[in-house]
């Protein structure tokens, strides 16, 4: 079965660019057209820690996708979370009955997914490795990292073991029956990197800063307590451990503190050594998935009446750094401290 591949950007792009080096039969979708063309024309070139390659492969914009008007099998969506309506909206028509749409975004678009093409005809997705748009036809690739596929009601399905097969022409693609873990394991990781984007620095350079660390932790854990209340139990990934962090009582410090050097470790090792947020604020000049991403966490916990007052804070910072009321600074950082220490002590 073919595969289409909305966004074919960073993620997009990578995972597509192997799949037809494999040999698998792919259609690259992508809104810019200089893009799209320079793949068509000159091939899509990926550059990693240890290759760089060049594939061909044909390539559409999503007007042309939809005027050739042919039936959509498989479909892996790699769009920005705030764009995932917008992208997936036009190709509904085209969406075979056993069609298969992957989520390979941030933040929980499967839920949005399911709601606009049903919950049997999307499949959850989380990936972690890191890569950047570099200019038309060009991608930088981080390396590889952790990518699990999962059905969203936690069953194992031939459809997803397929998937996996195919994934691993690009690298160590596995199953689980709890996406919904990986994806709030995600989140509380995500609530991380937004704050290493309140500063001009590497994600190393701040994870390092002990006296933050606390303050970093306490953030991860109000998105974590909303994942308990929701009923999920985040799962960790690479140098990641959820349950180092929450529940907050059963913490031990110094086991998270050697976790945090590994991860700060993992981080400065990475080609890609800023984040994607960083990216989006410092050099595309562009709004990050804020709005896709953390704001329906915080509207979550604000249903389980979960006091968020970092994940707020941060949110805020953000907006005012995409906006230019705000510079990016370490400042940014110790005022979300000044919070922390303002908070009164939690056990939970």
């Amino acid at each position: 079965m073919a595969i289409t591949i909305i966004g074919s950007g960073a993620i997009g792009g990578v995972l597509g660019a192997y799949l037809v080096r494999a040999g698998e039969e792919v259609a690259f979708c992508d809104i810019a057209a200089d893009h799209v063309e320079k793949i068509n024309e000159a091939g899509l070139t990926i550059e990693g820690p240890e290759e760089t390659f060049t594939i061909h492969g044909k390539a559409y914009t999503p007007q042309q996708l939809v005027e050739r008007n042919e039936p959509l099998g498989i479909v892996f969506l790699c769009v920005k979370a705030h764009h995932t309506e917008a992208a997936l909206k036009p190709f509904i028509p085209l969406l075979a009955n056993d069609a298969q749409v992957v989520s390979l975004q941030n933040g929980l678009c499967e839920r949005q997914i399911s709601k606009m093409i049903g919950a049997e005809r999307t499949i959850g997705c989380f990936v972690n490795f890191s890569a950047d748009y570099l200019e038309p036809g060009r991608i930088l690739y981080g390396g590889v990292a952790s990518l699990y596929l999962g059905e969203l009601d936690g069953t194992v399905s031939n459809r997803v073991l397929r998937l996996k097969e195919i994934l691993k022409s690009w690298g160590p693609a596995e199953v689980t029956g709890n996406i919904w873990g990986y994806l709030w394991g995600k989140l509380s990781y995500a609530g991380l990197l937004y704050a290493t984007a309140l500063v001009d620095e590497t994600m190393a350079a701040v994870v390092r800063k002990k006296d933050l660390r606390g303050m970093l932790m306490e953030l991860c854990s109000e998105i974590l307590e909303t994942a308990a209340k929701e009923g999920v139990s985040p799962l960790g990934f690479d140098d990641w451990d959820p349950a180092l962090v929450y529940p907050r009582a059963l913490r031990n410090e110094e086991k998270l503190a050697v976790q945090l050097d590994k991860l700060a470790e993992r981080m400065a090792s990475n080609k890609k050594t800023k984040s994607g947020i960083w990216r989006d604020l410092a050099v595309r000049k562009r709004k990050t998935e804020v709005d896709a991403q953390l704001v329906p966490i915080l509207e979550i916990a604000e249903s389980h009446e979960v006091a968020a007052p970092l994940l707020n804070a941060l949110i805020k910072a953000i907006k005012e750094i995409e906006t230019g009321e705000r510079q990016m600074s370490w400042n940014n950082l110790y005022e979300l401290k000044a919070i922390y220490e303002s908070l009164p002590e939690k056990a939970s």
